[in-house]
C-alpha cells in the first residue's frame, strides 16, 4: 500500500510479548488512521467497563497516510485510550518529529498493553523493538529523560515520546510530550501511560514511506512554501504562533477570565503576544513544515526559563494568565515551562487552578485547606506552587490532581457551580456565551469540552471560510446565531476536522479543500474525493459517539456548566448569555442531522448502516 507499512506493533508490557500484525487496504481505506484507528481497537478490543488506569485498558498511538510524506502538516500523529478524566473516549494529536520517526521505522500504529512490573521504556530501532528498564528515568523532568535516553542509546537524532512525573503519578490530566515542547495534551492519556509504567518511546526509522505520486506531493510542498505566508491563519502562526489573537479576543470581551467570570482582562497586554515575543529566541516546526509556529522562549530571572521547551501557544497563554487573573509574563513562561517539564496539560491545569482559586474567593476553601497558599485569583506565585503539588500529588494538589469535576463533587459546599467542564474535561479558553456554535461543539464532542475538532463563530461571520461551500454551506452565519444554518456548519466542519485527525494532518496548515483531497491521491493513489473523506470524518464522529454510549455517558451529560446561561460580568459582552431554549433546540438539531436518537442521544442503526459500521452495534 502507498502511504502505509501495513504493519502495527504490538507490545504487551505483562508478558513482555512483541508482535507485528499486518492491515489490508480495506481495513486502512475504511479506518485511515489516527482516530479512525484508535476508535476501532478501544471498540474491538477494550472490555466494556474497563477501568482507564487498568491493565485492560489499551494505549494506542497511530499515525495516518500521510504521516511522515514530505509535505507540510505531515509531522503529527494521535495517541488514544480509554479517558482516565473522562471515563470515555479520549485522545489527542501532536506534532513534532516523534510521528514521522515511527513511521520511517516501519509502522503504521503501536498498540501497548498491559502493565510493566517497573518503570520501562520501549526503544524502536526500525525492526529491532526492545524493553528497556527506566527506573533511572522516574521522576525526571522530561529533557533530563530524553538527555539520559539518548545518552544511554548512543544516538543524539532518536525522537522522545513521554510522559513526565504527572503521568508517572496518574494525574487524570497528564499529558504525553514529544520533542519536549508538544504536547498531546487532552483527556490524561499521561495517565494511562503512567499506569502502564512506561515512561517513554524512543523511535529511530530509515524505512522510506512509499507514495503513489512523489512528484505531485512535491508540487504541492513547493506551492505550500511559496504561499503560506500569503494565507491568514499560517501567516499569524509564523509571526505569533496561536498566541496571535489573544489581544484581539480580549478586545472583543472573549478572553475567559477569572474563572469564565467576565471575558475582558484588565492585564491583557502584559501577557499578549507581543509581550511573549520580548522573551522570543528562536522558532521551530515540525517535521517538513515551513511555518515554524512553535516558538522558543527564555529568560533569566526571576526565573530561569529553558528554550527546549518551546514557549506558550494561545491555549496555554490564556489558561495560566487570563483565567486565573495573572498579568505576570515571566510566571506565565515558568508556568509553560513546569507544565512541559512535568508532562501536564496546560488547559486543564489552568481551568482547575482557577476553579480553586474561584472556591477560595467564596469562602469554600480556606488556607486550612490550601496548604497556607492566600489563593486569591492573582496570585501568580501561587499558581507555580500548585502546578508543582499537582504533578506530584501533595497536599491540594493531590485533590486538583483529579481535575474540576472529581475535585468539586470531594469539595462539596456548591463548589461543582464552579467546575468549568464538560464531560469531566475542562473547557478551553474560547468564551461560549460569545462563540455559541462553540459551546455546542463542546457538549456534542466525544471526548468532553474540545477546541480542535470544533468551529470558531467568528471564522464564518462574514465570509465562509476553509471553503466549506464545498459541503454545500454557502452563506455567512453571525457570530451569536445559534440556528439550523449554524449547527450545520458545526456538523460539516467537525466532520472536516474529524477526517483530518484521521489522516493524520495538521488543520492549522489551512490547505484547501481540494489540496487535501490531491495530497490523498498523490499519497495512497486511490481516486478519492471530497465525499469519501467527509465520509471518513462522519464515521469517525460515529464510533467515538459509540464508544461514549456503550461506556455508559448519557445524553443528559451533553450539556455546559449553568454558567454560560448566566451574563457576562463586564467588558465589551456584558451581560451576554446562553439562552437555555435555544441551546437546547439546537442541541436537538444537532442530534437530528447527526442520526442521533433523542432519547438516548445513540446513534440510529441506519446511520450506522449507511457508513459501513453497524458491527459495533453488536460489538
Amino acid at each position: 500500500m502507498n502511504g502505509y507499512n501495513g504493519k502495527i506493533l504490538r507490545v504487551n508490557l505483562s508478558s513482555n510479548a512483541i508482535s507485528i500484525e499486518e492491515t489490508d487496504e480495506s481495513f486502512c481505506r475504511r479506518y485511515f488512521g489516527g482516530r479512525g484507528f484508535i476508535s476501532y481497537f478501544l471498540l474491538k478490543e477494550v472490555p466494556r467497563g474497563a477501568e482507564p488506569l487498568g491493565p485492560e485498558n489499551k494505549l494506542i498511538f497511530a499515525t495516518g497516510p500521510v504521516t511522515g510524506v514530505p509535505v507540510p502538516g505531515s509531522g503529527r500523529n494521535s495517541v488514544g485510550a480509554k479517558s482516565p478524566l473522562t471515563n470515555i473516549y479520549g485522545d489527542g494529536e501532536v506534532g513534532g518529529y516523534w510521528g514521522a520517526e515511527f513511521k520511517h521505522a516501519g509502522y503504521d500504529a503501536l498498540i501497548v498493553e498491559g502493565k510493566a512490573e517497573k518503570p520501562v521504556y520501549l526503544w524502536i530501532d526500525d525492526d529491532k523493538v526492545q524493553i528497556k528498564d527506566a527506573g533511572h528515568l522516574w521522576g525526571k523532568p522530561t529533557k533530563e529523560c530524553q538527555e539520559l535516553i539518548r545518552e544511554e542509546l548512543g544516538n543524539n537524532n532518536i525522537r522522545v515520546a513521554q510522559i513526565g512525573p504527572a503521568g508517572e503519578n496518574m494525574v487524570r490530566f497528564a499529558c504525553i510530550i514529544n520533542d519536549l515542547g508538544y504536547a498531546c495534551g487532552r483527556c490524561g492519556i499521561g495517565a494511562v501511560m503512567g499506569s502502564k509504567n512506561l515512561r517513554a518511546v524512543a523511535v529511530r526509522g530509515h524505512q522510506k514511506i512509499r507514495v503513489a505520486d512523489p512528484e505531485g506531493l512535491s508540487s504541492i510542498a513547493k506551492w505550500y512554501r511559496d504561499n503560506f505566508k500569503n494565507i491568514g491563519w499560517p501567516r499569524m502562526l509564523h509571526s505569533h504562533g496561536t498566541a496571535a489573537r489573544f489581544i484581539d479576543i480580549n478586545r472583543h470581551g472573549g478572553l475567559p477570565t477569572r474563572n469564565f467570570q467576565t471575558g475582558l482582562f484588565e492585564g491583557a497586554e502584559k501577557v499578549s503576544q507581543d509581550a511573549i515575543v520580548t522573551a522570543l529566541k528562536g522558532r521551530r516546526g515540525c517535521y517538513a513544515c515551513p511555518v515554524k509556529c512553535k516558538l522558543m522562549v527564555s529568560i533569566d530571572k526571576p526565573y530561569r526559563v529553558d528554550p527546549a521547551y518551546g514557549g506558550p501557544e494561545y491555549e496555554t497563554e490564556a489558561a495560566l494568565s487570563s483565567v486565573c487573573g495573572i498579568d505576570n509574563l515571566e510566571v506565565l513562561l515558568k508556568a509553560g515551562e513546569l507544565c512541559n517539564a512535568y508532562g501536564l496539560d496546560t488547559i486543564s491545569t489552568g481551568v482547575t487552578i482557577a476553579f480553586a482559586m474561584e472556591c477560595f474567593e467564596r469562602g469554600i476553601l480556606s488556607e486550612g485547606d490550601t496548604d497556607g497558599i492566600r489563593l486569591n485569583f492573582g496570585n501568580a506565585e501561587g499558581m507555580l506552587r500548585l502546578i508543582h503539588l499537582i504533578a506530584r500529588r501533595e497536599g491540594l494538589g493531590n485533590l486538583l490532581a483529579e481535575g474540576t469535576a472529581r475535585a468539586a463533587e470531594s469539595i462539596g459546599k456548591g463548589a461543582e457551580e464552579f467546575a468549568m467542564h464538560v464531560k469531566k474535561q475542562e473547557i478551553p479558553l474560547s468564551e461560549p456565551r460569545w462563540k455559541p456554535g462553540t459551546g455546542l461543539g463542546y457538549v456534542v464532542a466525544p471526548q468532553g469540552a474540545d477546541h480542535n475538532d470544533n468551529i470558531h463563530d467568528i471564522w464564518y461571520e462574514t465570509a465562509i471560510v476553509n471553503e466549506l461551500n464545498n459541503f454545500g454551506v454557502f452563506e455567512p452565519v453571525s457570530v451569536n446565531d445559534l440556528g439550523v444554518n449554524k449547527v450545520r456548519l458545526l456538523y460539516y466542519g467537525s466532520m472536516w476536522k474529524q477526517m483530518q485527525n484521521c489522516l493524520v494532518l495538521c488543520w492549522m496548515t489551512s490547505y484547501p479543500v481540494q489540496k487535501i483531497v490531491d495530497i490523498v491521491r498523490a499519497t495512497t493513489g486511490w481516486p478519492t474525493s471530497v465525499f469519501e473523506l467527509m465520509k471518513m470524518g462522519e464515521r469517525c464522529i460515529q464510533m467515538c459517539r459509540y464508544y461514549d454510549i456503550r461506556e455508559g455517558m448519557s445524553k443528559g451529560e451533553d450539556k455546559l456548566p449553568e454558567r454560560f446561561f448566566t451574563p457576562i460580568e463586564s467588558g465589551p459582552l456584558k451581560g451576554y448569555k446562553l439562552d437555555r431554549i435555544v441551546f437546547e433546540r439546537a442541541k436537538n438539531i444537532y442530534y437530528d442531522i447527526a442520526g442521533w436518537d433523542r432519547t438516548t442521544g445513540a446513534p440510529v442503526l441506519g446511520k450506522l448502516q449507511e457508513l459501513g459500521i453497524d458491527w459495533i452495534a453488536d460489538a
